[in-house]
């Protein structure tokens, strides 16, 4: 497939039918990175029958070098550090815990607006689908995968509509699964494989998981 993607919504339903083994299982569980992974996870949840949820990480950036990410936290209370970064710049455990400090607040935020309260599902044991709209360099994802270990699902499918090659084979280490639609030599951007790509808003994220716990509960 080479072709351009028509939107996130077709980018979802196409790996839905990528995805046919996991569906109506009870065990499965599909967690978006928002939030343009939310509407590609949305039809993802949907065509499974499964519980959709999101899984915010939040980059900590490098005192000084914010781009450079020293390691990340994500939902469910999980920090990750990369231990060389750390190493080789001689950051602080204080300058760490600042840094660390901001970026829980946003995160608390993010997931605050998009759950309303509702509780951070459970993984233990269970098959993830860690969803994104696409991996560009893949440092976010690799945080994802790296944070969600930590919380000990029992397998976990990482499924993106695009990825350049480089980016898609490094995952295979750190997932059990990998499933992408597009997988470029010549990458770019993330956008330029989609004719529809504009940003998804805070009340998308939100009206789609409203949306999908409403659809699982009349399901069930």
């Amino acid at each position: 497939m080479n072709k351009k993607l028509k939107d996130r919504t077709e980018a979802g339903r196409l790996l839905a039918e990528k995805l046919m083994a996991y569906a109506n299982r009870q065990d499965v569980v599909v967690l978006a990175l928002p939030r343009g992974g939310v509407p590609v996870a949305y039809e993802i949840a949907r065509k499974l029958n499964a519980p959709l949820d999101v899984f915010v990480v939040r980059k900590l950036g490098l005192p000084g070098q914010e781009e450079l990410a020293m390691g990340a936290i994500a939902s469910g209370g999980v920090r990750v550090l990369n231990e060389e970064v750390v190493k080789a710049s001689g950051v602080s455990n204080q300058e760490i815990a600042a840094v660390e400090a901001e970026e829980q607040k946003e995160l608390a935020r993010r997931e605050q607006l998009y759950r309303s309260g509702r509780p951070a599902p459970d993984v233990s044991g269970r098959t993830v689908i860690l969803v994104d709209n696409g991996i560009a360099t893949g440092t976010t994802i690799l945080a994802a995968l790296a944070a969600l270990k930590k919380l000990q699902p029992a397998r976990i499918v990482v499924a993106a509509a695009v990825a350049p090659r480089s980016a898609y084979e490094a995952l295979q280490a750190g997932a059990d699964e990998v499933i992408c639609l597009l997988t470029p030599e010549i990458f770019y951007a993330i956008s330029l494989w989609y004719e529809n790509f504009a940003q998804t808003t805070d009340e998308e994220v939100r009206l789609l998981l409203d949306k999908a716990i409403a659809q699982k509960a009349t399901s069930t």
